[in-house]
């Protein structure tokens, strides 16, 4: 025999299978990534008691302030990412949720993950040096640059790398630091014609860049408005789209002219 079902007993019944597919969507691995401020390095200085950028075949110049690259921390591209974990980081200031392919390349083992993304550091140096070399006029015949920064992978650290060059074979042009003593930071990808390009992650990269005790940040233009999201107090932001532009913005900064702001 059929009977009708008050309301409330219609609901509570009904609430049963939701309650269940929350409670499995909580539990099931989804394809996502969460990121945290990662380490910062002064490509100026040391990595592991050996320096960053060495030269051979021009004279370098002592330096101070600091060149930091910055980077984040994510889960790996093995790692269960469940609902709490998403929830949690979407409701955090110091966490992003992230689709895992755009951390991650698709369709590889970790292993194969790991080797690309030494790769592409490894594709990123080659391209800062010839990018810096190209900007200075020196001959890459006679000037070797060789830049170590071990467990470290993916593109990012480009431009930073190209300004550490330029200041230890040029400084700012003048006989001064092109850091102005500062601690500066920054990211982005930089190709051999000097372009600067954007790389996510980038109100993360803020955050490390403060707490390391930087007081400049540099930012691709293009990603301006994601770093002034959660922009940590006193950190300053300066768009750059080539490592030519970069260098004019951080002379400027030194002499107290006009530099550009998001």
């Amino acid at each position: 025999m059929l009977t009708r079902l008050s309301r409330r007993t219609a609901l509570a019944l009904s609430a049963v299978p939701v309650a269940a597919l929350l409670a499995v969507a909580g539990l099931a691995p989804l394809p996502f990534t969460v990121a945290q401020p990662g380490g910062t390095s002064d490509v100026l200085g040391e990595h592991d008691g050996k320096p960053v950028i060495t030269i051979e075949g021009a004279p370098t110049r002592a330096t101070d302030g600091e060149l930091r690259m910055t980077t984040i921390l994510a889960t790996g591209p093995d790692a269960d990412v469940d609902f709490g974990d998403v929830v949690d980081g979407w409701f955090r200031t110091d966490r992003a949720v992230m689709p895992r392919d755009a951390v991650y390349p698709s369709g590889g083992s970790v292993e194969e993950i790991e080797e690309h993304n030494v790769a592409e550091m490894r594709k990123s140096q080659n391209s800062a040096v010839e990018a810096a070399l190209n900007y200075l006029d020196e001959d890459p015949g006679k000037v070797k640059v060789d830049l170590e920064l071990a467990g470290i992978g993916g593109p990012s650290a480009g431009l930073l790398f190209s300004l550490g060059i330029v200041d230890k074979l040029d400084g700012n042009g003048a006989g001064g630091d092109l850091t102005g003593g500062r601690s500066i930071a920054g990211t982005g990808t930089i190709d051999a014609d000097g372009k600067v390009g954007p790389v996510g992650g980038v109100s993360l990269k803020t955050q490390a860049a403060k707490r390391d005790g930087a007081t400049v940040f540099l930012v691709p233009k293009a990603e301006c408005s994601d770093a002034q999201a959660e922009l940590p107090k006193g950190l300053r932001l300066i768009p750059v789209t080539t490592l030519e532009q970069t260098v004019e913005a951080l002379r400027a900064l030194d002499k107290g002219g006009d530099v550009p702001s998001c």
